[in-house]
């Protein structure tokens, strides 16, 4: 044991040394480097700029609620005396009228607080503002320059669609749409669960990295007590663009389960006791609870067969549409602007809005769908599905929608925050 030892040991050193060795070879030339230190002088040509050119600073600042028009020019950085100026000229003038706490405002000035430019977005496709020239200032209106992007979003029902909307971002806009293309398979107002998902791919716009507004949604899935509803949006424009189930069936009902987007029942297609009549009597329709202005759409595509005035209906509009069937939307406060006989409309167009007119005790929306000369349930229906993508169109379909398919598979593992 003791000899194995010491073979060990000796092998240590021996490896010790060819270490040494190789580090350090012995009687190695070794060459001096002289250095020498070069300083060479670079000539930089200095950017003259005009003696009259003024430099230009950008500002931007948010209008704050109870804001006054000088506080936010002067949080711009524009001089009291100038912007006193503006004020004073055009203080009337739109692009002030339509100012609103929230609205973020930029503003070009010179050196010393000049007022040259003033610019903020009004509305969703409108720049609006003011430019300064030798006569004073002038109000301008532009269009918006955009930029688009694709946006993800994930969200569970706790409560309700627009709740959780909020609590994930998710523009209102893009809840009503998402509400609209599957509405046809559920019923928005009944059949949400606590538990229910779903996962959305939609556009947004944004003007100099503030967004606008969104877009439409591009591809979405909905879970509703356990069961699966995806669409993917089709279409080389906005006219001819419908939403599909990624294998090219027809996702849109014929008919819309509901004629507003988001409302209560208050009366459904029973008999009732009549609050005005006070008896028992058949009602031959659904109520929807709504305030006053609220929206109300064409169900279906098809062609106004009256609109006007018709006794216990106050403002009624009667749509006809294919196969017999006509549709009869009640106690409207007023019509939407072009409605009258003979007018054709395509479905989820807007044709008048809730009211409280003829027989009614408060505003609402009363709403019957006929065949022939019987009413039914639009409630209890089952409605047939739009047109599949037509056959000559389906390698495009495919083309286009399964990107968007995959963007889905993604969703279903967690929220993705942003794609381009």
């Amino acid at each position: 044991m003791r000899v194995r030892r010491l073979a060990l040991v000796f092998a240590g050193f021996s490896l010790f040394g060819m270490v040494a060795a190789f580090g350090t070879a012995p009687d190695s030339a070794t060459a001096t480097v002289q250095r020498t230190r070069v300083v060479e002088p670079l000539a930089i040509n200095p950017v003259q700029m005009p003696a009259d050119e003024a430099h230009v600073f950008w500002h931007e600042e948010r209008l704050q609620r109870g804001d006054t028009l000088a506080a936010m020019l002067a949080r711009l950085g524009v001089d009291a005396a100038v912007a006193a100026r503006l004020v004073r000229e055009n203080g009337g003038d739109k692009p002030f009228r339509v100012l609103r706490p929230g609205m973020t405002v930029h503003a070009a000035t010179a050196d010393h607080g000049d007022l040259l430019s003033l610019r903020f977005v009004a509305g969703q496709d409108t720049v609006l503002g003011f430019d300064r020239s030798a006569e004073g200032f002038k109000a301008v209106e532009e269009p918006a320059s955009f930029s688009r992007e694709v946006q993800f979003k994930f969200g569970e029902i706790q409560s309700s669609l627009f709740a959780t909307a909020d609590d994930i971002n998710l523009p209102d806009s893009v809840a009503i749409q998402l509400a609209d293309i599957f509405g046809g398979d559920i019923d928005f107002h009944r059949d949400l669960r606590k538990g229910d998902r779903f996962a959305v791919v939609y556009e947004t716009f944004r003007h100099e990295g503030q967004m606008l507004r969104a877009g439409r949604i591009l591809a979405a899935e909905f879970v509703n007590a356990g069961k699966s509803y995806r669409a993917v949006w089709f279409g080389s424009n906005a006219d001819d663009g419908r939403y599909y189930t990624p294998d090219g069936k027809g996702l849109r009902k014929a008919f819309l389960r509901s004629p507003l987007e988001f409302s209560r029942v208050t009366s459904g297609f029973k008999m009732r006791f009549h609050p005005l009549l006070h008896e028992w009597r058949r009602h031959n329709g659904v109520d929807y609870g709504a305030p006053t202005g609220t929206r109300v759409r064409a169900t279906g595509d098809a062609v106004v067969e009256s609109a006007g005035w018709m006794n216990g209906y106050g403002n009624v509009v009667m749509l006809r549409h294919s196969g017999g069937i006509r549709t009869v939307y009640a106690h409207l406060s007023r019509f939407a602007s072009g409605i009258h006989k003979g007018v054709r409309v395509r479905q989820e167009e807007v044709i008048g809005y809730v009211g409280a007119t003829g027989w009614a005790t408060g505003p609402h929306l009363h709403y019957e769908f006929r065949v022939g000369n019987e009413v039914r349930n639009p409630l209890t229906m089952a409605f047939p599905s739009a047109e599949p993508v037509p056959q000559a169109r389906m390698k495009d379909f495919v083309a286009a929608t399964q990107p968007l398919s995959g963007q889905l598979e993604q969703l279903r593992s967690g929220p993705v925050a942003l794609l381009e």
